[in-house]
């Protein structure tokens, strides 16, 4: 697979794992929840293994591929928060988006 399609993969894996983290904490339904958890989880893993086939994990990425990322994550997750609220879905805190972003790409040493 080539690294562009990567990229492609890896981001929208961590948007999706981002995405269900912040409507975890939007929702006090416990069932609810729950399946957001496991939403965060699967993501999560699938999103790491497409990290570790980018470039070496103990290495940040470079500069502009950061910056790439980072730009298409927020994008992304912003997109589709903003389709859950008109859906009707309440509770989301927009600007969690970035402080989420910015923890998932440090723990997945993206930065």
């Amino acid at each position: 697979m080539n690294r562009n399609r990567l990229l492609e993969l890896f981001c929208a894996n961590l948007s999706n794992a981002i995405v269900h983290q912040i409507l975890e904490t939007a929702i006090d339904v416990p069932e609810i929840s729950e399946k957001y958890v496991k939403e965060v989880k699967s993501s999560w893993e699938i999103a790491k293994n497409y990290r570790e086939k980018i470039n070496p994990v103990n290495r940040s990425l470079p500069f502009h591929d950061l910056e790439e990322i980072k730009a298409k994550v927020i994008n992304s997750v912003t997109t589709e928060l903003k389709l859950r609220i008109d859906r009707g879905y309440t509770n989301i805190n927009l600007s969690l988006v970035p402080e989420f972003v910015e923890k998932a790409l440090k723990e997945l040493s993206v930065i």
